[in-house]
């Protein structure tokens, strides 16, 4: 998608507040939850406007009363995309779109990935695809119910390793000036990951790359032993190539999506930074 095209030091994937945000992204929703499973823009600070009936907006975390005065500004008045679904797995937005068979490839070359979200106190997970300088793909996956790191491959051909990391938000009682938080990823620096021996020691078989961790039915052990080598695993582990592509799950609040070849704390235009009212 970007491969064959000038790569500036920053590149934004998503606006939420840009004349068309989702022009990059493809979108998903789980259509036998209609009251649950939307993908909607609103205003963060006031929750408007109301999704399209019949869906119906999740509660938000309670702010702490005793301490209003500190909370102004905890929201943003800004429009911000809102994903919500008690099933990850089947509601997200995707960068490239995805074409039915067809393979298609960010080529974002960017050392790191940072989005915007806010902490709406349910389950949330992102993907996304790496690649190596030979060629190996793997998805990292970041979610907030994964308690330890974990590898998951699949013998299918054309298949990808995943390597499941848990996430975690700052705790209510820490306080934050915001709900919202800038997560940066240093995308070279989890291949070596797929190689830790304390996470291929945990390696998991699985008939399904997705893994299906959206409910807890659905969960693996990530405790149980695993009895076979893995030493024939394709998994990345040259130097880091690009970023191929990028999908954020249910449910959480987006405001912005982009990568650069520095941290977030180093000088960005003041656009990506978080302005309370």
């Amino acid at each position: 998608m970007f491969t064959n095209t000038v790569q500036p030091s920053i590149v934004s994937l998503f606006s939420s507040t840009s004349s068309e945000p989702l022009s990059l992204f493809s979108q998903q929703q789980d259509g036998s939850l209609a009251e649950d499973s939307f993908i909607h823009f609103l205003n963060d600070a006031s929750s408007l406007p109301p999704p399209n009936r019949p869906a119906v907006l999740c509660s938000m975390p309670a702010v702490d009363s005793e301490h209003d005065e500190s909370n102004i500004g905890y929201g943003l008045h800004q429009t911000v995309l809102h994903i919500q679904s008690p099933t990850l797995r089947m509601t997200f937005i995707q960068c490239p779109p995805s074409a039915g068979a067809g393979i298609r490839d960010l080529g974002l070359k960017h050392k790191w990935l940072h989005l915007q979200v806010r902490n709406i106190g349910r389950e949330w997970s992102f993907d996304i695809g790496i690649v190596d300088k030979s060629g190996k793909r793997g998805i990292v996956r970041c979610s907030t119910f994964q308690k330890e790191p974990k590898l998951t491959t699949n013998l299918v051909p054309n298949t990808q390793p995943v390597l499941h990391l848990p996430l975690a938000f700052p705790q209510p009682s820490s306080r934050p000036l915001t709900a919202w938080t800038t997560i940066a990823l240093n995308l070279p620096s989890l291949i070596p990951h797929f190689n830790s021996p304390a996470i291929r020691n945990q390696l998991d078989d699985d008939d399904d790359d997705d893994d299906d961790d959206d409910n807890d039915a659905n969960r693996r052990d990530i405790n149980r032993p695993r009895i076979f080598s893995t030493a024939n695993v394709p998994v990345p582990s040259g130097p880091y190539s690009h970023l191929s592509y990028i999908k954020v799950h249910a449910t959480c609040r987006l405001r912005r999506i982009w990568l650069s070849d520095f941290p977030s704390d180093s000088q960005v235009p003041w656009e990506f930074e978080l302005y309370g009212a």
